[in-house]
């Protein structure tokens, strides 16, 4: 299902390095995307395991639709980490609305220096 969903652009599929096992971890995350080419993503849980291993190690592979790239997490805080829950929320409607108790981060493209 979560497949589907990225490939319809509904959500993201982030791969993040565990924290734990140093493998692969994958989760679909509901996202925002900003005119920059970041998006915008917020945990429902503190202890939600995408976001403990985005902050343990904030490179990352992001997928949506026919897209896949390499991103940087940034933690948001204050005004940003505001903007980013109240934009999922209205993205998402209702099930958003335990956003805020977890960390929200800002996923930005890495560019490859050549």
């Amino acid at each position: 299902m979560a497949e589907q969903l990225a490939s319809w652009g509904k959500v993201v599929l982030l791969e993040t390095r565990g924290r734990g096992s140093g493998g692969p971890a994958n989760a679909a995350v509901g996202f925002i995307e900003e005119a920059d080419g970041s998006l915008l993503v917020a945990a429902g849980d503190p202890k939600a395991h995408w976001a403990l291993n985005l902050m343990a190690d904030p490179e990352a592979v992001v997928r949506i639709e026919d897209r896949r790239w390499r991103i940087s997490a940034e933690l948001l805080d204050g005004p940003e980490r505001h903007h980013a829950i109240r934009e999922l929320i209205l993205r998402y409607g209702t099930p958003s609305e335990g956003l805020g108790r977890g960390p929200s981060f800002r996923l930005r493209p890495v560019v490859d220096a050549d």
